[in-house]
């Protein structure tokens, strides 16, 4: 196991190192001047001329982009162009919303859709398999921003149970905290529950149908633990891949239920970055929603060698 992960860890590096390129290439590809750009339509030469000696744009293409490795090897993402503040610092400031409503998000979609999957396939083709699919297919059809805003008017504005929009910081306490993370986590959570649930039910059909589950029955085993310990560990390899997939998504996709609970994240900083060119800020968020991509794919790789000896020794 041990030399799978220093494998999986390696490959890691040149995939990174690729994506760097490619996102140090975007300012470069992108059709016009981008100091044009950020001196605006009404903006004069020598502050076009100001801007390009500060980003470094009248050096050689090959120097701009050592100097762009070096910086990120130090953790500098540069500097916003419109509001001066660090692109790091500001990364920083935004990606605690966003990295606690996806995580909420994904327990309480986990809780639900684990093992909903599992009984809709135990139960195939009854009552209860049919509860779940109709619940899988409205999870899929419902509009984020629609249960978003139904969510505040229920919760929020009729019950009061919730803060109807905004973000309280962990440092301002659990309570408060939690409170304004729920609506936003079900909210998301309840989309992604619906793909999980599905791909579970999908996969458990699959595995309940193999000798060796009969012969798991045969032997007396509990149907729990026939279910859980033996069926659903042999099906979890596709569930696995779409909860990293869907992990991943949710850090960089939650653009719309930011929007909707007024949520300083990094969905609305992209937005906000791409609307005023800002391109520092554009390249240092897309990096860091690549790194969480690579990184969550690298958990999910090392998942498949946990589960699967095969993969482990290959």
């Amino acid at each position: 196991m041990g030399r799978y992960l220093v494998h999986r860890l390696l490959t890691t590096i040149p995939v990174l190192l690729v994506v760097s390129f490619f996102i140090f290439s975007l300012m470069h590809l992108a059709p016009g001047d981008p100091a044009s750009f950020m001196a605006g339509d009404e903006g004069r030469p020598e502050q076009v001329a100001r801007i390009r000696e500060k980003l470094g744009l009248d050096d050689p293409l090959y120097r701009q982009l050592g100097r762009y490795y070096v910086d990120i090897a130090r953790g500098d993402l540069g500097e916003s162009v419109f509001n001066k503040f660090g692109v790091t610092e500001l990364i920083r400031q935004r990606l605690e919303p966003t990295i606690s409503i996806a995580i909420f998000a994904m327990v309480l979609a986990l809780l639900i859709s684990i093992p909903s999957g599992v009984l809709a396939a135990w139960k195939a083709n009854t009552w209860v398999d049919r509860a779940v699919m109709i619940f899988a297919v409205f999870g899929f059809a419902i509009p984020a921003f629609w249960l978003g805003f139904n969510m505040i008017w229920l919760f929020a504005v009729t019950l009061n149970w919730f803060p109807p929009m905004g973000y309280s910081p962990i440092s301002e306490g659990i309570g408060p905290w939690l409170r304004s993370m729920t609506l936003p986590a079900i909210t998301v959570g309840v989309i992604v529950a619906a793909l999980i649930a599905r791909m579970t039910r999908s996969a458990m059909l699959e595995v309940l149908r193999e000798d060796y589950i009969r012969t798991a029955r045969a032997k007396g085993l509990g149907e729990f633990t026939v279910l859980f310990r033996h069926a659903l560990r042999n099906a979890s390899i596709p569930i696995v891949t779409v909860v990293g997939l869907s992990m991943a998504g949710l850090v960089s996709g939650l653009v719309v239920t930011e929007a909707v609970f007024a949520i300083p994240g990094l969905g609305r900083l992209i937005v906000d970055a791409v609307t005023r060119r800002d391109y520092p800020i554009i390249q240092g968020t897309i990096l860091v929603i690549t790194v969480f991509y690579v990184f969550i794919n690298l958990a999910v790789d090392i998942c498949y060698g946990w589960l699967d000896p095969k993969i482990r020794y290959q």
